[in-house]
């Protein structure tokens, strides 16, 4: 009888489709299938070849580009030289998850299964396409398609003779067992942030711990939104960096929540624990060092502030003594009940703390072993960088815009990341901050000759601001930027900088202050009012173009701005505006960068 194994493969960026991964590990080990549940970067590729059956559960994010952690995945499999049948023996699904707001919904997820099928693979099921923008989120697509998933698994591998399924009322067993050390037992101090080693640089496993040199407020005091320029030193870490990269930063929870946390599920924080995993070959969370306490992996660690998925309420629903409670939490992780779990988590974004408040007899009833499968880890936050080592050797700047908005929720919400930034103060001491480097999407042209036209409105233009700084370093000329903001009292970033350059002959700066007149003024006005100019710069100087900032509506309304350029200053029509812009993008001579 074949064996009964199954390799669930995910490409994650925000957690959703590891989340949805791990879902599916949960299905196959109650169908005594033996499963390892992956990240695609983390396996063999060439392995798969002797893998019999695989589902990828894989995200698209930005610009339709696959996720961080399946990258050389995916230039491995789209190499020429793989051979058409090299993947015959192979039955596979796929399952993608994307969001119809944006234009390549799902592209990832589409792309993969055609390239697997070229490749000989054997489709059980059409690709599903989940989608964030149904009512009921991914899950309106995802849980039908599983269903069927599991019909035709058991259809090839049945069970057993004498095993049934077994039945979801069944709680699994926890990924690792957490054992206490006894108190007082000698321990290395194995509670700090392990610097990076000098000759390697640094990444995600071994981030580099930079000093915050500065953590200046850049937007006026009676101002709405709270803006911050830091400053890192990173002088001796190795990490490189040009225009157009992104500082990868890992954050951590703040004190109070971490306090709660630990008060709501009657955990010690200075105990000390090791993990060991239930399965062998289950490797042990990476970035946690052993021994540990619970301090540190909930300070570090466990996302208590993210809000919590359909998978919280499912295990949660396992260890609950209260009959009402127990119901709440299986409605929560039924299907009939994701409209409500909706209102009750997403529409509020209530956080994962606030949510273990509303069922204190579950909380307290929590297993210390199951902590890891129960709340995800906290995932590390991008931001452009917005200096250039040209101009400051040794340093890094960021511009971080604190996030907190209110919802029906009493309290505030505020982002992790930028929350707890914001609250570093390098004149209390030596304040750390675990970060590294990766590539950005955008690259700025070599030729010195080339001018660049960059467009940032608020914090998108913080990667203008290292591309300046360099390129006027290298004695690049050409550099013309909008630049739109709310007032130019409050919010004008980098104002004075900005202001020397245009008087040096440096930078064409052109500004859209929204609030600072009746009608709102924003930077595709200004685009269209300098049409002449933009036109010229594309059509003699060969011009590049770069957007960044809010993916809201505003990439829709610049490229609009740049098609009537094109009509009225380039005399084209319609229909080949939009293409000579679709032509730019597709030669890199258009590039952004949105973030929601």
């Amino acid at each position: 009888m074949a064996e009964r194994r199954l390799l669930v493969l995910f490409g994650s960026q925000t957690g959703t489709a590891q989340d949805t991964a791990e879902r599916v590990g949960r299905e196959a080990k109650r169908r005594h299938l033996r499963c390892r549940v992956e990240a695609l970067d983390s396996c063999d590729v060439a392995n798969l070849i002797h893998e019999p059956l695989v589902v990828f559960v894989c995200a698209t994010t930005g610009q339709g580009d696959p996720p961080d952690n399946m990258k050389m995945f995916w230039r491995f499999l789209f190499r020429k030289n793989l051979p058409a049948g090299s993947l015959c023996q192979l039955d596979y699904a796929v399952l993608g998850l994307g969001d119809s707001s944006y234009p390549k919904f799902n592209f990832v997820a589409k792309k993969l299964h055609k390239r697997l099928l070229q490749l000989g693979g054997n489709p059980l099921l059409p690709v599903a396409l989940g989608d964030d923008q149904h009512d009921l989120g991914p899950d309106a697509v995802v849980d039908p398609w599983l269903v069927a998933l599991w019909d035709k698994i058991l259809a090839l591998y049945p069970l057993p003779p004498g095993l049934e399924i077994i039945s979801p009322d069944v709680r699994l067993p926890p990924k690792y067992t957490l054992h206490y050390l006894p108190e007082g037992s000698p321990h290395p101090e194995s509670d700090v942030l392990q610097l990076a080693a000098p000759q390697a640089a640094p990444c995600e496993l071994h981030p580099f711990a930079a000093p915050v040199l500065s953590n200046q407020r850049v937007t006026a005091q009676s101002h709405f939104q709270d803006v911050r320029l830091m400053e890192f030193d990173i002088a001796g870490s190795g990490i490189t960096f040009s225009a157009g990269d992104v500082v990868m930063i890992q954050p951590q929870n703040c004190p109070e929540d971490v306090q709660q946390f630990c008060q709501l599920l009657r955990l010690e924080p200075h105990r000390h624990f090791v993990l060991e995993p239930t399965e062998p070959g289950t490797p042990l969370p990476p970035l946690l060092p052993q021994p540990c306490t619970i301090q540190y992996l909930v300070t570090h660690y466990l996302d208590i502030s993210c809000v919590p998925r359909r998978s919280f309420f499912e295990l949660l629903a396992f260890f609950s003594t209260d009959e009402l409670e127990r119901e709440k939490l299986q409605e929560f992780s039924s299907a009939q009940g994701q409209e409500e779990l909706y209102s009750y988590c997403n529409r509020p974004r209530r956080t994962t703390l606030e949510a273990l408040w509303d069922f204190p007899h579950t909380t307290c009833a929590i297993p210390a072993d199951y902590l890891l499968d129960l709340i995800p880890r906290i995932r590390p936050r991008a931001f452009s960088i917005a200096s250039s080592m040209l101009a400051l050797p040794g340093r890094m700047q960021i511009l971080v815009a604190v996030v907190r908005y209110k919802t029906r929720l009493s309290k505030p919400r505020r982002g992790l990341c930028s929350t707890w930034l914001a609250s570093l103060n390098p004149e209390q001491g030596d304040v750390r901050v675990p970060l590294w480097v990766k590539k950005g999407g955008m690259k700025f042209p070599a030729d010195p000759a080339t001018p660049v036209i960059m467009i940032g409105p608020g914090t998108g233009v913080a990667p203008f601001r290292a591309a300046i700084q360099e390129r006027v370093a290298l004695g690049h000329t050409g550099n013309c930027l909008f630049f739109g903001c709310r007032h130019k009292s409050k919010d004008f970033y980098c104002q004075t900088e900005w202001e020397e350059l245009v008087t040096k002959g440096l930078l064409t700066l052109f500004t859209a202050f929204s609030r600072d007149q009746e009608e709102k003024v924003y930077v595709q006005h200004r685009i269209q009012e300098n049409g002449r100019l933009v036109w010229e710069l594309l059509s003699s100087g060969n011009a590049h173009v770069y957007l960044a900032g809010n993916a809201k509506e505003m990439p829709a309304a610049v490229a609009k701005a740049l098609q009537s350029v094109l009509q009225l200053e380039g005399g084209l029509s319609p229909s080949e505006a939009e293409e000579h812009l679709t032509a730019l993008e597709r030669s890199q001579r258009f590039q952004s960068e949105t973030w929601s």
